[in-house]
């Protein structure tokens, strides 16, 4: 009974500890890249909420098909402190702007 219940116990952490693994990295990325939390379209732009280790952050890229965790490399070309989006009717504490966006492939 007890190696049945310590069986079950690894079994259980090693599903919780594989839980979100695809999504977030366990070692930080470098700093031009994010895997994409969330996103925003607009005419022209997408909104990409990206996650780098423990860091989250703002890009906005020219219209980009992306979806939930895929892996992003970027070009920056400036950033913005409190940049309010009008179309989205939406304020950023702090944005990158980007004029490109690659979806790395996994190796």
């Amino acid at each position: 009974m007890r190696r049945l219940l310590v069986s079950i116990v690894f079994s259980l952490f090693v599903f919780i500890s594989t839980q979100g693994y695809a999504e977030q990295p366990a070692q930080p990325l470098p700093q031009n890249e994010g895997i994409v939390i969330s996103t925003l379209d607009t005419t022209g732009y997408t909104y990409m909420e990206l996650g780098n280790g423990s860091k989250r952050f703002w890009i906005a890229a020219p219209t980009t098909q992306v979806k939930k965790g895929d892996h992003i490399r970027f070009v920056e070309s400036m950033s913005m402190h409190n940049f309010t989006s009008k179309t989205l009717n939406k304020t950023f504490d702090r944005i990158i702007f980007v004029t490109s966006t690659q979806v790395k492939l996994a190796q």
